[in-house]
């Protein structure tokens, strides 16, 4: 099966929120695919973040690039409804924060969105056994959720190959996503081991040129 198109979607996290619209235009325009929202709830995991009417606004001005939602919050299925009904394109939720993975799984799929599942650190593979067959994408976070500009974890490298194996045997077009620490140094070996799609906040938004920032990302990419 042909390897699908790199993604690469900046996390507002790292960005400006007193001119989020306009950050969020000016990556776009610089070369962005996605736009990737980080949702944390300060009870699943230690921090607050956004919530669905900042996806709601950058609708109402006029953005239309995927909208990524990673839902670090528990529970997910208000908030799902809340984000598909704000814009988001993919919601992606860690399984241990459902009641019922299946369940938001179709609540997702059943409001026009793409679903995904996402896999801390510490949490493996055979997590996923149960769902993939019904997946847009699985997250593997390579470092542990709740704050920016953390290091990337070197063993998620493994992690990512055998994930790999694991879809492509499914012969199905799943993308794997990679969230944490992705820089223009290590985001070569992340795609060789087999990630698609690359999260990426301080390696983008603390740099002066976002043009050049993101042709690095996607140049060591491919």
């Amino acid at each position: 099966m042909p390897k699908q198109s790199n993604v690469i979607a900046p996390s507002i996290l790292s960005a400006d929120f007193a001119k989020l619209g306009e950050e969020v235009k000016e990556v776009l325009l610089a070369g962005a695919d996605w736009i990737h929202f980080d949702v944390m709830d300060n009870h699943f995991v230690p921090n607050l973040t956004i919530g669905p009417m900042v996806c709601k606004s950058l609708r109402d001005a006029n953005i239309d690039c995927p909208i990524d939602v990673h839902l670090m919050a528990q529970p997910v299925d208000d908030l799902i409804k809340m984000f598909a009904d704000s814009g988001a394109t993919s919601i992606t939720f860690h399984p241990e924060a459902s009641k019922d993975t299946e369940k938001s799984i179709r609540l997702i799929k059943d409001l026009g969105c793409k679903p995904g599942l996402v896999l801390n650190p510490d949490i493996p593979l055979d997590n996923l056994n149960p769902f993939l067959e019904d997946l847009y994408m699985v997250l593997l976070m390579s470092v542990f959720p709740g704050f920016g500009g953390q290091e990337f974890i070197p063993e998620t490298i493994l992690k990512i190959s055998s994930l790999r194996k694991i879809i492509d045997e499914l012969k199905k077009d799943i993308r794997l996503e990679v969230d944490g620490g992705i820089k223009e140094s290590n985001i070569s070996e992340v795609a060789s081991a087999g990630a698609d799609t690359f999260v990426a906040g301080s390696a983008i938004f603390n740099k002066s040129s976002y043009i050049d920032a993101i042709k690095n990302l996607k140049d060591n990419s491919n």
